[in-house]
């Protein structure tokens, strides 16, 4: 039996589930201006059966957070070497870049105007929340403080969701991610990083909504 709702919303897919950005791309469906129709919506304006959508997501479930490590600890370390380490350094990297491609290329039809501000807004975010998870959420939860800690997961998770809506916002300022014919390689690097970060953004809370966080739900 397939997991996938098809009367969820685009954007809640591309939002929570690893790898669905990437598959929408592909399939030409919008998850920006198009995220608010349903899975079926969106397949029939992108002239695609819904099955196919359906098979290619449900792969994604099957697979996700497999690769992740079983013991607490171990998964904490995973997740702080991972994504807190690799989100703070390719943002240092992305956001000048950012404003370098925006300001040399800002005359162009596709100019991703905007997008360091988005970018700024999410690094000002994103540290919050990490660094709330490295000297609070985290430290509870491996001293074994689970009331406390079922306390602190209400507001963790509200995070993670105002932080997925910013891939939303990315998408739209760069078009999609689509890097235009002849684009410097400058813009080509930026839009590869993008890839990546959107991708680990959603993977990140996909890991800690799923397998981190239930263990101090019960």
């Amino acid at each position: 039996m397939s997991d996938i709702d098809t009367n969820q919303t685009v954007a809640t897919f591309a939002a929570g589930l690893p790898g669905a950005a990437g598959v929408f791309r592909r399939h030409g469906v919008s998850f920006c201006c198009g995220g608010q129709h349903s899975l079926a919506e969106a397949a029939a304006a992108a002239g695609i059966p819904v099955e196919t959508l359906m098979h290619d997501l449900q792969a994604l479930v099957d697979s996700a957070g497999q690769d992740a490590p079983q013991d607490t600890g171990l998964l904490i370390s995973h997740i702080l070497g991972r994504y807190h380490e690799a989100h703070r350094a390719e943002l240092n990297s992305l956001i000048p870049l950012a404003e370098k491609v925006e300001r040399v290329h800002g005359e162009h039809p596709e100019a991703p105007l905007g997008l360091a501000d988005v970018l700024v807004r999410l690094q000002r975010d994103l540290e919050e929340r990490m660094r709330e998870e490295e000297q609070v959420l985290f430290p509870m939860m491996q001293s074994g403080d689970s009331e406390m800690v079922r306390v602190l997961l209400t507001g963790m998770c509200e995070k993670h969701q105002a932080e997925a809506r910013y891939t939303g916002e990315i998408e739209d300022v760069t078009h999609g991610l689509s890097v235009p014919a002849g684009a410097c390689n400058s813009w080509r690097a930026l839009y590869a990083g993008m890839r990546k970060l959107c991708d680990d953004l959603v993977a990140h809370g996909h890991l800690e909504n799923t397998k981190l966080f239930p263990r101090f739900r019960q």
